[in-house]
C-alpha cells in the first residue's frame, strides 16, 4: 500500500532519529507511515498491534516530545494496524495511550472515530430474573456481591475495573454479573450494556473473519459502555480471538468503559491464555464465589419455594440443604423436580418424596460420620469434655450428651446397640432405652428438636 508523504511527519521522524540509537530507529520507526492529518488528529500506519504496544511502552515520551515540537500542543495520535496479519480488511484504529490533555476523551466518551455508526439501541441480552433483589447473600458470596453492587450503583467508579468473578459451576456467577448490568440499565437506560458468553463471542469472531467483517465486529464491541463476558475461560487456546479481545479490552479500558468477566478458575490458573491478557484481568478486582454454605443453600431453597407458592415442611428443607451442597443450580433443579413430582402424582411434598427426587437428581452426600466424630461434635455442643461422656457421671448435661451420642450413633452409623454400648461401657439395653426415650421426647420438646437439628448440621459440616 502506498502511503502519502507529509513533511511535518518526516520532520518528527528526523527529531526521533537524532534522539534514539540508529538501530532502534530503524527497527521501530522506519516501518511507520503517515496516513492523514485532519482537525489536529494525526493518523499513522503500523505493521501490527505489537508495534503499537512497543511504541507506547518504550518511546511514548520521545513520540510526544517530537509531535509537540512539530505539530504543537494538543495533537492527537491515532494508530492504524491490521488485527489479522496480512489482512487489510481487519485494520482498526487506536488512540495513543497518552494523548495530550486538551484532546483526551472526556468521561464516557469514545475515541473510536467510527462510533457514530453504533449509537443505536442494542439488545443487552440480560435475563430480567437475575436482579440484586433476588440474589441471596451469605458469607460465601458477600464480598463479590458488595463489589458488584458498588459498580452498579456508581458506574463512574473505576476502582474495580475490570471486575473478574470466579468460582465453581453453579455458585451464582451468571446471576451476579447480570444483576450488575440490569442495575446499570435501570439507572440510565441509554447506557450500552451487553452480556455475552465467551463461546458466543468466539462464534461471532469466527463468522466475522470468514465474511471479511472483522473491522465491523471490533468497532461494535468498542462502542459498548459495560461489557459483561461470561465463562471467559472458553477463550483459552483461541489465540486469534484472544488477540482481538485484547484490542477490544484495551480500547474500552482506556476510554473508561466497564469490563466484567466471569470464569470457573482464577486468572493465575488459566493456562493457555495470553500473559498480556492475564495481566489485564489481574489489574482490577478479582473476587471469588465459594460453594454455597448452609445459610445460602437454605435461603435459595426457601426463596424458590416462596416464588412457586409452596410451603416446604422443615424436615424436607433440612434434608435438601444438607444433601445438595455443590451448587445453587442443583437446589433450584431439585425444587423444580419436587413440584413436578407432586403435581404429577397429586401428592403432598414430604420427606419421602424428597428422598425419591434427590435419588434421581443428585448424588446424595456419602456420610462418613463415625462414633468419634459424633462424640466430638456432641461434647462441643454441650460444652463438656469428651471423656465425661465415657465416665459414670450422672449430671444432667452429661447424661443428655451421652444419650444424644447413643441416638446419633444408631441413626448415622451401622453400629448395633451392643457395639455402641460397649464403646460407652454400657449395656445394649441402656442404649436401646436412650434411643427410645429421645424418640418419645422429640415431638414434645422444641429445645430437643433444635439441639438435634443443630448437632446434625455440625456433623454434616465436619464432612
Amino acid at each position: 500500500m502506498q502511503h502519502l508523504n507529509s513533511p511535518l511527519w518526516d520532520k518528527c521522524l528526523e527529531i526521533i532519529r537524532d534522539t534514539i540509537p540508529e538501530e532502534h530507529y530503524h527497527y521501530w520507526f522506519s516501518p511507520l507511515s503517515f496516513e492523514s492529518l485532519k482537525d489536529n488528529v494525526l493518523t499513522i500506519s503500523c505493521p501490527s498491534e505489537f508495534f503499537v504496544e512497543q511504541l507506547e511502552d518504550r518511546y511514548v515520551r520521545v513520540l510526544k516530545s517530537a509531535l509537540d515540537r512539530v505539530f504543537g500542543k494538543g495533537i492527537r495520535l491515532i494508530y492504524n494496524f491490521p488485527v489479522v496479519a496480512n489482512d487489510p480488511t481487519s485494520k482498526v484504529s487506536m488512540d495513543s495511550a497518552q494523548p495530550s490533555a486538551a484532546v483526551k476523551p472526556g468521561p464516557g466518551a469514545s475515541a473510536n472515530p467510527f462510533q457514530d455508526k453504533y449509537v443505536e439501541e442494542i439488545n443487552s441480552q440480560l435475563n430480567p430474573e437475575y436482579t440484586f433483589e433476588n440474589y441471596c447473600i451469605s458469607e460465601s458470596n458477600k464480598v463479590a456481591q458488595s463489589i458488584g453492587e458498588a459498580i452498579a450503583n456508581d458506574p463512574k467508579l473505576k476502582t474495580f475495573n475490570p471486575l473478574f468473578i470466579f468460582g465453581p459451576c453453579g455458585v451464582g456467577k451468571t446471576h451476579l454479573i447480570q444483576a450488575i448490568g440490569i442495575r446499570i440499565k435501570e439507572r440510565d437506560p441509554r447506557t450500552r450494556v451487553l452480556y455475552i458468553t465467551a463461546r458466543l463471542f468466539q462464534d461471532q469472531f469466527s463468522s466475522a473473519t470468514l465474511r471479511g467483517k472483522i473491522n465491523e465486529f471490533i468497532k461494535f464491541y468498542q462502542s459498548i459502555d459495560t461489557l459483561i463476558i461470561d465463562d471467559i475461560q472458553e477463550l483459552i487456546g483461541k489465540e486469534k480471538t484472544q488477540r482481538t479481545f485484547f484490542h477490544i479490552f484495551n480500547h474500552l479500558k482506556q476510554n473508561n468503559k466497564q469490563l466484567i468477566m466471569s470464569s470457573d478458575c482464577a486468572p493465575a490458573d488459566m493456562e493457555g491464555m495470553e500473559e498480556r491478557l492475564l495481566s489485564r484481568f489481574k489489574s482490577g478486582m478479582t473476587a471469588r464465589l465459594d460453594k454455597p454454605d448452609y445459610a445460602l443453600r437454605r435461603e435459595v431453597l426457601l426463596q424458590k419455594s416462596r416464588r412457586d407458592g409452596i410451603n416446604l415442611p422443615e424436615d424436607v428443607v433440612e434434608f435438601i440443604v444438607t444433601n445438595v451442597t455443590q451448587s445453587i443450580r442443583e437446589i433450584e433443579g431439585v425444587m423444580v423436580s419436587l413440584l413436578a413430582y407432586a403435581t404429577g402424582l397429586n401428592c403432598e411434598i414430604d420427606i419421602n418424596l424428597a428422598r425419591r427426587v434427590l435419588a434421581n437428581s443428585v448424588k446424595l452426600n456419602q456420610r462418613k460420620t463415625n462414633f468419634e466424630s459424633i462424640t466430638k461434635v456432641v461434647s462441643d455442643y454441650y460444652n463438656i469434655e469428651p471423656a465425661q461422656i465415657f465416665d459414670k457421671s450422672r449430671k444432667r448435661e452429661v447424661s443428655d450428651a451421652r444419650q444424644m451420642v447413643m441416638y446419633l450413633a444408631k441413626k448415622h452409623t451401622k453400629m448395633p446397640f451392643k457395639t455402641i454400648g460397649a464403646r460407652l461401657q454400657r449395656s445394649h439395653a441402656t442404649v436401646l432405652y436412650a434411643c427410645k426415650l429421645i424418640d418419645e421426647r422429640l415431638p414434645l420438646e422444641k429445645k430437643l428438636q433444635e439441639d438435634l437439628s443443630q448437632i446434625e448440621r455440625e456433623l454434616m459440616a465436619e464432612q
